[in-house]
């Protein structure tokens, strides 16, 4: 056991020594590497809100939209020219009231209707080569709905109340034409012409041909042929000339008088060909018809 005096002088020698502090934190060259992390992070903060602030005033964000973009109950509105770098997916496109609606493209403008398979139906291009549309069916018609033009791969029908063709050359039709009416304008001359084949007018029931006011002009280079199968032709007129009819020479004795004749009658061949004959008392077709050999 320990004695009185030995805890007496223990206590003293305890008492006597100075009490050990125990640091807690980060002190030295560490806490000024924290300190300067801290600060460059804030600086960051600050260049990062700074960046922020000018992209939303540069590109004019707000709550309805940014920039020349608007978001409104009806779906986006764009303000100015606006360009799309990839496809444009939209229900309706439309522009302002009153204002037109602009396309432009540095090579063209195609819009293309598909079916739920992704297989082409309508295709419209507008390019550099022209303009083109692939369908069925392609029409044309006026604010009132009449159908001017209409295309499909049967027939092409012009529904306008005329067709002008304003071509130096008129119009060339390599096949047939069938119409009801065919009418110049006023003042002007119509002109039905085959250059190097022949031209042929068919009717069931008869062909009109009228000239109200002018003259009516049909030349060919090798035969015209008038030809009614179960009717009649006629030729009503105040003057009918024939011209350039061959003459028919007569026998000499019933040519005594011919000097003085100036009278002629015109016969018929038996094949149909016309020739003219110095009149006499009696006819002289008989006698003159060296012309239909």
């Amino acid at each position: 056991m320990m004695t009185q005096e030995q805890c007496t002088h223990r206590n003293n020698v305890q008492s006597s020594e100075k009490p050990q502090v125990y640091k807690v934190g980060i002190y030295g060259w560490r806490k000024r590497c924290l300190y300067f992390f801290v600060l460059l992070l804030m600086i960051l903060i600050l260049i990062n809100l700074a960046l922020t602030i000018w992209i939303l005033k540069v590109m004019n964000f707000t709550i309805d939209g940014m920039g020349k973009l608007r978001i409104t109950e009806k779906g986006l509105k764009l303000e100015g020219a606006s360009e799309f770098l990839e496809p444009l997916y939209a229900k309706e496109i439309q522009s302002k009231p009153g204002r037109p609606l602009f396309l432009q493209s540095s090579r063209n403008v195609s819009v293309n209707i598909v079916n739920s398979k992704n297989q082409l139906l309508t295709q419209l291009v507008t390019g550099s080569s022209g303009f083109q549309a692939k369908g069925k069916l392609f029409e044309v018609k006026s604010t009132s709905g009449k159908l001017l033009f209409s295309a499909d791969e049967q027939e092409v029908v012009v529904g306008a109340e005329r067709l002008r063709v304003m071509g130096a050359e008129g119009a060339v039709f390599s096949k047939s034409v069938e119409t009801p009416h065919v009418r110049a304008e006023p003042f002007k001359e119509l002109r039905l012409e085959s250059p190097t084949r022949s031209l042929l007018m068919e009717a069931p029931k008869g062909i009109q041909i009228l000239a109200e006011a002018g003259d009516i002009q049909a030349i060919c280079r090798n035969e015209l042929r008038l030809e009614s199968k179960d009717g009649e032709i006629s030729l009503d007129a105040r003057r009918i000339r024939l011209m350039r009819l061959p003459e028919g020479k007569a026998s000499t004795s019933s040519s005594s008088s011919g000097n003085r004749q100036t009278v002629y009658e015109v016969c018929v061949c038996p094949n149909g060909r016309l020739f003219l004959s110095q009149a006499g008392t009696g006819s002289t077709c008989q006698i003159s018809n060296n012309v239909c050999l």
